[in-house]
């Protein structure tokens, strides 16, 4: 990449380099306009994303080897290491075995703060893999369905737990130190949480779902935004409680399962 202190235009050049990976990122994650590229090239610091950079590469590769070690998976992806325009700070690509692009200028350099991202994106692919190795039909996914979107964050917070066990319970969620209070008021607000969650997946678009319950820009609802990851969590625990893991990491290819999220959602549990 060029200098972190260029002009619009040598960002374009590097975006134009990656034309595949900045589709996905731009589609999807950020903005792609000169003001952005602007307020990005003025927050820069080149001495963190090298620290990020240094330290990432031998978490990616241990936490690869995690998961072959526990889960008996392999990743045949790519995984590109970008400097983005602080949007998001890591994701994966909309495939069936998804790509994974972490951007360097939004993740924090502690050790164990990679580790839980890297696990939890790594979690997203694992899942995929997983379930297509079981014969899933993807084209019966709902996938534009927020339960759906519960289950897929549940399910890679879930791996991450078990690949990278014993750090701050908060950073599985936050990916940084700062995750505690937001924590700590999911914990004591759960059922409130949930039934506000269950009141907005019937009378919401899935856009707005979306934004207020899975994104950094959300949580007007609470004052805290992602409670949908925390949420998601709990539902993802509900299965594995009611039908083991192996089981509940395929439970989307259940023709039900949509049904059973719902019941779940009323409080009622889940069907089996």
């Amino acid at each position: 990449m060029c200098s972190y202190q260029a002009s619009p235009d040598c960002l374009r050049n590097y975006h134009d380099k990656y034309p595949e990976v900045f589709k996905e990122y731009f589609a999807y994650h950020c903005k792609n306009n000169e003001e952005r590229h602007l307020q990005s090239i003025a927050k820069y610091s080149l001495t963190a994303i090298d620290d990020v950079h240094a330290k990432i590469i031998p978490v990616i590769e241990d936490v690869a080897g995690r998961y072959s070690a526990v889960y008996q998976v392999s990743f045949p992806i790519e995984v590109n290491l970008i400097v983005g325009g602080f949007g998001s700070n890591a994701f994966t690509h909309r495939m069936i075995i998804p790509n994974i692009t972490f951007a360097l200028e939004k993740l924090s350099p502690g050790t164990d703060h990679l580790k839980a991202i890297v696990a939890h994106e790594f979690g997203h692919a694992c899942h995929n893999i997983i379930s297509n190795n079981r014969d899933i039909v993807w084209s019966n996914i709902r996938w534009e369905n927020p339960l759906t979107w519960l289950y897929q964050e549940g399910a890679a917070t879930h791996f991450s737990r078990m690949t990278e066990p014993g750090l701050n319970t908060s950073v599985y969620f936050s990916f940084d130190d700062g995750g505690d209070e937001w924590l700590e008021f999911a914990i004591s607000n759960q059922h409130d949480i949930k039934l506000e969650f269950a009141e907005d997946y019937v009378s919401k678009t899935a856009d707005a779902i979306f934004l207020e319950w899975f994104s950094i820009r959300g949580g007007e609802r609470f004052g805290y935004s992602r409670l949908g990851y925390f949420l998601g969590d709990m539902f993802f625990q509900s299965l594995v409680e009611r039908m083991e893991e192996r089981h509940a990491i395929t439970a989307w290819k259940r023709p039900d399962f949509i049904d059973s999220a719902e019941v779940w959602l009323d409080g009622k549990g889940i069907v089996t």
